[in-house]
């Protein structure tokens, strides 16, 4: 059976403000190297075995930025399915899977594009046995070992074992502090990955038999579908109506046929700054230092300069970020929070 990488390119990347834009969000950011995450997202699958040309979903407005991302690393996608309006992955993946039928069946690999994967053999070794899981109609998502207790992210419970992976025993909330260092302390708990691998037509089956009025209302608009070149379009007033869900919440939590392939990896989803220190280059002061910076007595820092010279003198653990138009100090500890900054700008 063909490997369809589906791509969800949506989301405005508010944690890492004020690089990432509502018109330029973070995953067209090139953030660790000298591609964007977008484009790592998309290399992560090129050589695959089996693996056809990606099907892209992703906004209106950024329609142009992808396709010209997609061009430099010479990939023609299957199409960029343009999203009239967000309504969050449950409906998105929906999109992505109606695609793939017109074909023929597929097993999806359902990918965010601002995620960051270190070792891309270990994510490919996991990726196999996940798809040996799809292939007898599980539908399945990655759970990453955590290395640390973690409050930014969702946890989900390993069950009894399950050919190549683990059944899930259940999707847990964000904890708080105590609750996430007892998950890392038991060992039967990981990190939600966000990533799944089913058959297209698995998952629209499930989607039926859990949200009838997601699926529907995709159905609907799909049935409105034009392509201009790469590009397809949906009924826009049918994919407004639609409920906005994550596939977590819409199809996964319900479903009896969840199965789960621990992943080691070097995965990180890059959801604040710390995350991005976290995952970059330091020097030896356990600094990251991006752009025209000068320093001294500075210690475990993300210190970033677009435009001007920063110089940053006896400080530890904090995030620095200048842009033409705006700057950022924060904590790391705090680093979390920059979305609260951006919601007070948007209102």
């Amino acid at each position: 059976m063909k490997i369809i990488p589906v791509i969800l390119c949506g989301g405005a990347g508010t944690r890492l403000w004020p690089l990432s834009r509502e018109l330029y969000p973070k995953q067209l950011l090139p953030l660790i190297d000298d591609k964007s995450l977008l484009q790592n997202t998309v290399l992560r699958l090129k050589d695959y075995k089996d693996a056809t040309d990606p099907i892209l979903v992703c906004n209106e407005e950024h329609r142009f930025l992808v396709a010209e991302q997609l061009r430099e690393i010479d990939t023609r996608p299957a199409t960029i399915i343009l999203e009239p309006i967000g309504r969050n992955t449950a409906p998105v993946v929906a999109l992505g899977a109606h695609m793939a039928l017109t074909t023929d069946d597929a097993i999806l690999v359902v990918l965010p594009s601002d995620h960051v994967i270190s070792d891309n053999n270990a994510f490919h070794g996991a990726l196999g046995r996940a798809i040996s899981l799809a292939e007898d109609d599980h539908l399945v998502t990655f759970g990453v070992t955590p290395t640390r207790p973690e409050t930014g992210y969702g946890y989900i419970k390993a069950g009894a074992a399950k050919n190549t992976g683990n059944k899930v025993e259940a999707f847990v909330e964000k904890p708080d502090l105590a609750t996430a260092e007892q998950y890392v302390s038991s060992g039967d708990y990981y990190w939600n990955s966000g990533m799944f691998v089913f058959k297209a037509s698995q998952y629209l089956t499930e989607l039926v038999k859990q949200r009838q009025d997601i699926a529907s209302a995709v159905e609907k608009s799909f049935k409105s579908v034009s392509h201009d070149d790469v590009f397809t379009r949906v009924g826009e007033q049918d994919f407004t109506n639609c409920p906005k869900e994550s596939i977590d919440y819409a199809v996964m939590e319900g479903t009896d046929n969840a199965a789960m392939v621990p992943l080691t990896a070097g995965w990180s989803d890059i959801g604040s700054w710390n995350a991005l220190w976290e995952v970059s280059d330091k020097d030896e002061n356990q600094n990251t230092i991006v752009g025209d910076v000068i320093t001294e007595n500075v210690n475990n820092s993300y210190i970033r300069a677009e435009h001007r010279l920063v110089s940053v003198v006896g400080i530890d653990d904090l995030i620095i970020v200048e842009t033409a138009d705006a700057i950022l100090i924060t904590s790391q500890s705090e680093s979390q929070n920059v979305k609260k900054i951006v919601t007070s700008l948007q209102s």
